[in-house]
């Protein structure tokens, strides 16, 4: 498990500026937290030294990029041998068509978030990828129909 970092009482507005807006300046940050520059600087720094800001990134609307099709994927393995578990998340994460994957208690042993280009890309990322796994004994995949929610920030 990793180390907790021990947040500061002026962290929490930083983390809650930079997860709204990930290019804001240095100063209109340290405005926004009530804080100066300098100090706003060392704290962003040490956010990002001590594992509490991982990256920054822009966030693309799927669907403007082609990638309509949209699924949760239910993955059960037969065996649970090493190996294959090991070669199935070696496998799955290294796939672009897979945003998250989470292994879960449950009827399944992973469930996949998967975007593809349409059925068809869908259809042929089953048959050449995720059924050609060894290992992989049952998919069941459920459409996602409307995306009711789609956070990419943490209350701190």
């Amino acid at each position: 498990m990793a180390e907790k970092f021990d947040l500061q009482p002026a962290d929490r507005p930083l983390l809650e500026a930079l997860q709204q807006d990930g290019r804001i300046s240095n100063q209109d940050l340290a405005e926004r937290a009530a804080m100066s520059a300098s100090a706003c600087w060392r704290r962003v720094r040490a956010l990002e030294e001590g594992g509490v800001i991982t990256r920054y990134t822009a966030i693309i609307d799927p669907e403007k990029v082609g990638l309509s099709f949209h699924a949760m994927v239910h993955v059960g393995l037969s065996r649970h041998q090493a190996h294959h578990v090991e070669n199935f998340i070696r496998s799955v994460t290294a796939r672009p068509e897979v945003l998250d994957c989470f292994a879960t208690t449950g009827d399944a042993d992973y469930h996949l978030r998967v975007r593809c280009r349409d059925l068809a890309a869908y259809n042929a990322f089953l048959e050449d990828f995720l059924f050609a796994l060894e290992g992989v004994s049952t998919v069941r995949t459920n459409l996602i129909l409307r995306q009711l929610k789609h956070e990419t920030r943490v209350e701190v």
